[in-house]
């Protein structure tokens, strides 16, 4: 027989033990997620830096692939966990995300290209530092440290700046990604 006091504590110990699984399943589909962004986006800045002038088509077709194979990723994890939906609401958030980014920086903002990629980056840290509030400190790290490097390069590197954020945005990801799997 136990007491209130034990009890409350065992229900302490199973609320922390379910929270900490939670965050672990969180973390596992986000670092798949991450780390794919962290592919494409590698590749898209080393693209762009070689053919500056197809930036919007290298930057249109890099996001409508990562949205593509993010979409592709949630629909597996939910037949992989029984659930036979589509990702609707990750996909519409998604979209909504884009679309609302999209409105800012070309209607909006009247960025060069330069500026449009800084934003870009920020624009989707933001998100990770919000992710991060709700599921763990992972996304804050990786949030703050893009986002530093970002501004770093922004202000005091030259004409590599592509190659720069190649590293910083797309090898943090990729980077953030693995990290997150083994926390």
């Amino acid at each position: 027989m136990i007491d209130s006091e034990q009890a409350s504590a065992a229900l302490a110990d199973i609320n922390d033990v379910v929270q900490r699984v939670r965050q672990s399943r969180i973390y596992q589909i986000a670092s798949i997620i991450i780390t794919l962004w962290g592919v494409l986006l590698f590749v898209a800045y080393i693209a762009n830096h070689l053919w500056p002038r197809q930036g919007y088509t290298i930057w249109t077709v890099t996001n409508l692939s990562g949205l593509a194979i993010s979409t592709a990723v949630g629909f597996v994890i939910n037949l992989r966990s029984g659930n036979r939906t589509f990702p609707i609401r990750s996909t519409i958030s998604f979209l909504l995300i884009g679309v609302f980014g999209v409105y800012c920086s070309v209607m909006l903002g009247h960025f060069g290209p330069r500026q449009m990629i800084v934003f870009w980056v920020l624009y989707g840290m933001l998100f990770y530092a919000i992710a991060g509030v709700w599921f763990g400190y992972a996304f804050i790290v990786i949030a703050a440290c893009t986002s530093a490097l970002t501004l770093i390069g922004y202000y005091y590197i030259g004409p590599p700046f592509l190659l720069w954020m190649a590293v910083v945005h797309g090898g943090g990801l990729m980077l953030g990604g693995l990290w997150m799997r083994r926390i």
